[in-house]
């Protein structure tokens, strides 16, 4: 009974100290700090008024807000927490906590509070257009799927979730099913450009040519964008109209947006036409950037691998065969060490030390290199 009576007492004093703190704050303090937008002083004040230990929702709720608002991710999520254990199935509570986690990283965490959301409100569409943010590795393409397409269920004309569930359609190579998601978001918002920038691709694999010319002829008045530039360029091009595609083609190259793709176009329109150097210039244009310029750099990196692994004769295809992309100081340096030191073969590694000091290497960064070269042209001379 004794203690009965103490654990009495010390919860009668604590809601009288509560109730002395909720009559402390200063409202009109308060409501000036939220009109000029200081979150975070609203916070701190209140935190101070109330203390740590404060177990309100309501209070727990505010102060969480204000420091969601002030950017003070940490204290959010302290105080909306511990909202949480007093009342988990609360909505609000749950989507901040799940947009805090989001923020700082914790995406593991966010899908947790946004699966909960899920099992009170099966069809809230905000909560599946979240969840479904958060997969973003291709690799999670059908969790990230699910998701999309429950939001996209519950709301069909909303445009973000039809632009990115098109998009994965289009990477399963589903393109009816992407056709028609943007088909109808389009529908509901016959302005919205985004929307009809995506499904000119779309059409295109659909052989809808003239769709596409159609509707990316008015877009382009809007603007010159290279992703409507290169769809009308190419349902031109289907549709044999070589002229226009080139013309369209050509834009891209004067924007330096020219591609691997889109020189190839040009090359098969010129070529359709018969207008076989221009052809031939496109098609040399097409090798020229589907070759990295770093390929050299990578059959000289293979060709050391190979070599330190004592595999001469596959270091040796891969030294020259970097040369048939670009002809660089490394790739002849690395030619000449390889035939002067294993392979012993004087005659070849003089030719590559001359080969490399006529192609120019860095005097500031070579400068061992090039000493080490032009010792070894004596010796090698002298030896003959």
């Amino acid at each position: 009974m004794k203690n009965l009576f103490t654990l009495l007492v010390l919860f009668g004093l604590s809601l009288a100290v509560y109730a002395q703190s909720a009559t402390a704050v200063d409202k009109e303090k308060l409501f000036d700090f939220y009109q000029t937008q200081r979150y975070a002083d609203a916070g701190q004040y209140l935190k101070g008024i109330y203390g740590e230990e404060v177990n309100d929702f309501k209070t727990l709720s505010q102060i969480g807000y204000c420091f969601l608002m002030a950017g003070n991710n940490v204290e959010a999520e302290k105080f909306y927490s511990k909202a949480y254990t007093l009342q988990p199935q609360n909505l609000p509570i749950l989507f901040s906590l799940g947009s805090i986690n989001t923020k700082r990283g914790n995406t593991e965490k966010a899908k947790l509070y946004y699966g909960e959301i899920v099992k009170i409100d099966s069809n809230n569409f905000n909560v599946y257009k979240l969840l479904a943010n958060l997969y973003s590795s291709p690799k999670d393409d059908s969790l990230k799927l699910i998701h999309l397409l429950k939001a996209n269920v519950i709301n069909p004309l909303e445009g973000d979730v039809a632009t990115d569930l098109a998009e994965i359609h289009s990477a399963y190579q589903q393109y009816e099913k992407a056709y028609n998601v943007l088909d109808i978001a389009i529908k509901g918002d016959s302005d919205n450009l985004v929307l009809q920038r995506a499904k000119l691709p779309i059409a295109n694999q659909l052989k809808k040519y003239g769709e596409v010319i159609a509707s990316g002829e008015k877009l382009l008045k809007d603007g010159a964008d290279a992703g409507v530039i290169k769809d009308v360029a190419k349902a031109y091009y289907y549709t044999k109209k070589y002229q226009k595609a080139i013309a369209l083609f050509k834009l891209l190259e004067v924007a330096a947006m020219e591609n691997e793709a889109t020189l190839y176009y040009t090359s098969l329109s010129y070529r359709a036409l018969k207008d076989y150097p221009q052809a031939a210039v496109y098609t040399k244009k097409t090798i020229e950037e589907a070759i990295s310029p770093n390929t050299s750099s990578y059959y000289s990196l293979l060709g050391l691998v190979y070599e330190e692994n004592n595999q001469l004769t596959l270091a040796s295809a891969a030294y020259k065969k970097g040369l048939q992309f670009k002809a660089t100081p490394t790739l002849y340096y690395r030619l000449a060490v390889f035939y002067d030191t294993r392979l012993k073969q004087g005659k070849n590694a003089l030719k590559y030390y001359n080969l490399y000091l006529k192609s120019r290497p860095s005097v500031m960064d070579d400068k061992e290199e090039i000493k080490f070269s032009k010792d070894r042209i004596a010796q090698l001379n002298l030896a003959d």
